[in-house]
């Protein structure tokens, strides 16, 4: 196994970082993490025993994915600063790998001072949706010019990048994250009411759980619109504004108000044991109100033996069958989210059968040990 650096941008957790922790602890004997901010991204780890260090400038943490051209400029000599010390890092190890797209362009722009070879894990969908004119044009040349190997998580991401770039989608390798299933199976599912009660929820209940950071395109929004058109279920909403959405966080809040099911809602805020809080639920839901590059939760749902209800766009589309192992409904439409939940609620037998299947695609095509053996063999052939 050649030594790798590892570089990502957020010192928080999300599922780029998720997927890096992974890697980073089964690499920890050969390998470094630098982040470009602190946070509990760092404590988690090094708690894994991963060697980290912090790099960080808060003007250039500060650059959003839709800064205009002269707030790029603006921020010129921080990002120099940071290419020059993640180049001086790198040096030592065999391999840069580069988790996030600002890890990309601060790691990918050293390339001549560092002569490393780069691999960049594309965790995102590069459309105008997601990103600014700017930051899309540096994301193509640094491809082009920099970045020698790059692996997607899922075909959608392949073909934004192709659309991008140029390069033949069908030539990047796609890895899609790996969950852990036996964190879900060391919880005790089977006592519902004992679970609820660890968790601080109502035990007599119908739960609908939504998993995620609040965020407007994640859709809580469209969750709180479903809830109001049905009658004796409660929604518990797992997660926090992470990057800047605290407006938002308080908008669902008052929207909960308004409709009149503020009683019904459940705001849980960050929890650390997701395999507890997804057991605790009736169904999971997954309300993306644009494509998905991935959908972590959803596998995370799949591997709790929940039904999961997801929307049907990007990556989503690669890991939900629709009535098979899961039920796929049209992004935004919260009538459709809000029948699809009456069906798997007044048909428990289904509902049990696509959690089963769920439950088995989950080990089988989305396991932790194939997510790390293809990821390896990538940083393998990288370093060649």
């Amino acid at each position: 196994m050649p030594s790798v650096l590892f570089v990502d941008q957020s010192g928080q957790l999300g599922g780029a970082e998720f997927a890096l922790l992974q890697l980073a602890a089964h690499c920890r004997a050969r390998s470094e993490v630098v982040l470009l901010s602190d946070g509990p991204f760092r404590a988690r780890l090094e708690a894994l025993g991963a060697r980290v260090r912090v790099i960080s400038d808060a003007r250039v943490s500060e650059v959003v994915r839709h800064a205009s051209l002269a707030r790029c400029l603006q921020v010129v000599p921080g990002i120099f600063r940071q290419v020059r010390a993640i180049a001086a890092h790198a040096r030592r190890f065999d391999v840069l790998f580069l988790n996030t797209q600002k890890a990309l362009v601060l790691g990918a722009l050293g390339k001549p001072l560092h002569r490393r070879p780069v691999i960049w894990y594309q965790h995102d969908i590069l459309t105008r949706e997601h990103f600014g004119r700017v930051q899309l044009n540096i994301v193509k040349w640094l491809v082009r010019l920099a970045v020698d190997h790059v692996v997607v998580n899922s075909h959608a991401s392949a073909r934004s990048l192709a659309a991008l770039t140029g390069i033949d989608a069908d030539s990047v390798p796609v890895i899609y994250n790996g969950i852990d299933a036996r964190a879900f199976e060391r919880v005790d599912g089977k006592n519902m009411a004992a679970l609820r009660a660890r968790l601080g929820l109502p035990a007599d209940v119908w739960l609908a759980g939504l998993f995620g950071r609040l965020a407007p395109w994640k859709g809580q929004h469209i969750a709180l619109d479903t809830l109001a058109r049905l009658r004796d279920m409660h929604l518990v909403l797992v997660g926090a504004p992470l990057f800047g959405e605290d407006a938002y966080a308080r908008a669902l809040h008052e929207q909960a108000a308004a409709l009149g099911v503020a009683d019904r809602v459940h705001f849980a805020g960050f929890q650390d044991d997701v395999p507890a809080w997804m057991k605790a639920m009736d169904v999971i839901l997954h309300t993306s109100t644009e494509p998905e590059p991935f959908g972590r939760v959803i596998v995370e749902g799949m591997a709790a033996a929940r039904p999961v209800i997801a929307a049907a766009a990007g990556g989503v589309t690669e890991i939900v069958r629709h009535r098979h192992n899961g039920w796929l409904v049209k992004p935004g439409d919260a009538r459709a989210l809000g029948d699809a939940i009456d069906t798997l609620r007044n048909d428990p037998a289904l509902a049990a059968q696509l959690a089963a299947q769920a439950f088995s695609d989950a080990r089988s095509e989305f396991s932790v040990e194939r997510y790390l053996q293809r990821m390896t063999q990538a940083i393998g052939q990288a370093a060649r």
